[in-house]
């Protein structure tokens, strides 16, 4: 039988897990001291609640969403613009065989989160699922 090389649905391995955590956190360590301006970001407090990697460890895909959430594209814009600047600081502070190119992509979770608690309160919802069903928070 042939082995498989690869995830499947098991979702990220210790590896890429520690990996993007720790890219993560040096991300932010470099945006939160001013190592890294941008006309675009001036005054933007950026957060990164996570940092995804590729099975390969070459790509890392970085949450980002400005605090408030204003001018989030524009940010988002500016932080794909400076990935290289951003990538070679990242490189400095870790010891890797490859670097991970970074992109970044708006964290919309909380956004999804409050869709969907609105759709499942919603009377449409409620009367086909029964109101007992739906607790509230």
């Amino acid at each position: 039988m042939a082995r498989h090389h690869g995830q499947d649905n098991r979702g990220p391995s210790q590896r890429q897990l520690k990996v993007g955590e720790t890219v993560r956190k040096e991300l932010s360590d470099i945006l939160t001291r001013g190592e890294f301006s941008d006309p675009d970001l001036e005054g933007a407090i950026v957060t990164i609640p996570e940092v995804r990697m590729t099975p390969d460890l070459r790509v890392a895909t970085c949450l980002v969403m400005p605090l408030g959430g204003k001018n989030a594209e524009k940010v988002e814009k500016a932080l794909n613009r400076s990935a290289k600047y951003l990538r070679g600081q990242v490189s400095r502070r870790l010891t890797m065989k490859y670097m991970p190119d970074l992109r970044f992509v708006l964290d919309t979770r909380f956004d999804d989160d409050d869709r969907i608690g609105t759709l499942l309160h919603s009377p449409g919802v409620s009367r086909d699922l029964g109101s007992d069903e739906i607790a509230e928070d």
